[in-house]
């Protein structure tokens, strides 16, 4: 089982997430590609909140079919073009994580790979194997 570190020596972090993870040398490693706000139909969710709301029901539905829980998600680097919404992504992000807090990045970037695409999250998760 990963074990999620914040020790005394290092910034508390300030926005629900942990500063490192450490996993044993035994473990099932999933590696998820960057997922955006796009539907199984491949229609894409309108502003920052929906398009947020499913790049986790993409991660989540993958963690499923990779046979692992949510608790597995270790890591998440988080892209946006429109870091004045930062307040309403961890908002979404804070609910969607539940109390749970994987080593995370924030990046602002100028665009993704469609012009329309607000943000993409990719991620990382660990079981025992």
């Amino acid at each position: 089982m990963p074990k999620f570190i914040n020790p005394p020596t290092v910034m508390k972090p300030t926005a629900g997430f942990s500063q490192g993870v450490i996993h044993g040398a035994n473990a099932r490693r999933l590696i998820l590609s960057g997922q955006v706000g796009t539907k199984i139909d491949g229609t894409l969710q309108e502003g920052i909140k929906a398009q947020t709301e499913q790049v986790f029901d993409n991660i989540y539905a993958l963690i499923e079919a990779a046979g692992m829980k949510p608790t597995d998600l270790v890591k998440i680097v988080t892209y946006t073009t429109v870091p004045e919404e930062i307040g309403a992504i961890r908002e979404v992000r804070q609910r969607r994580l539940n109390g749970h807090e994987p080593a995370s990045t924030f990046v602002v970037v100028p665009r993704l790979a469609n012009p329309n695409y607000l943000i993409e999250i990719e991620g990382e998760a660990i079981s025992e194997a």
